[in-house]
This record gives C-alpha cells, sequence and structure tokens, in this order.
C-alpha cells in the first residue's frame, strides 16, 4: 500500500500549459509502475498516461499524445503529468496509481491519490 497525493491543478485558459505533481510514501518507489487517469462529470474513467517501474517506458492515450508527459523522480518519490497545449475537454479530476511491478492502461492499480481538480476555460 502507498499513500498518493496530488497536487498543481487550478483553473488555466485554453492553450495554457499546467503541471500535476504526485508525491508518493514509500521505500519502495521504483519497484512501482505509475499511472494518471482522469474523470469529468458524468463520464467514466480515462486513463491518461501511464510509466513503468523499471524501464521508464511510457503510454499515452491517444488524446493526449503530443501534448501531456508523463515523467518520475526516483529520489524524490515523485510522479508527474507536464500538459501543454490544454483544451476545454481535457477538465476532469486528475488521479495518480501505482502498482507494484505493474503498469499500464489496464493494470489493476492499488494504490489511488484523492485527486486534483483541473479546469480548462475556452
Amino acid at each position: 500500500q502507498v499513500t498518493l497525493v496530488e497536487s498543481g491543478g487550478g483553473l488555466v485558459q485554453a492553450g495554457e500549459s499546467l503541471r500535476l505533481s504526485c508525491a508518493a510514501s514509500t521505500h519502495s518507489f521504483s519497484t512501482y509502475g505509475m499511472g494518471w487517469f482522469r474523470q469529468a462529470p458524468g463520464k467514466e474513467r480515462e486513463f491518461v498516461a501511464a510509466i513503468s517501474w523499471s524501464s521508464g517506458n511510457t503510454l499515452y492515450a491517444d488524446s493526449v499524445k503530443g501534448r501531456f508527459t508523463i515523467s518520475r523522480d526516483n529520489a524524490k518519490n515523485m510522479v508527474y503529468l507536464q500538459m501543454n497545449s490544454l483544451k476545454p475537454d481535457d477538465t476532469a479530476v486528475y488521479y495518480c496509481a501505482a502498482r507494484k511491478y505493474g503498469w499500464g492502461r489496464t493494470a489493476s492499480y492499488e494504490s489511488w491519490g484523492q485527486g486534483t481538480q483541473v479546469t480548462v476555460s475556452s
């Protein structure tokens, strides 16, 4: 079990950028794959991006590919989501998730953060 806390959400205009952060409380952070998901009102939770626990491989949803970048800093127990060229459709609550020795768009993530709100105005 890992405690995850997201931060960095806020209100921005379309075309602007935002960076989300997720802090993990664990002494074995490098063994956890990490993912970002989002959920808009009335919508199902949607996969956004993931990064592996070992090789640093990444995956992105087609809707964010080329605009968003996931990264991690194992020395700081942090994972980030850099969001550029934001669109109103990106408005959602964003969650980070962790899975020991697992990752990807369909992995069974075992730990979830509380979420941070991102609102993009037109």
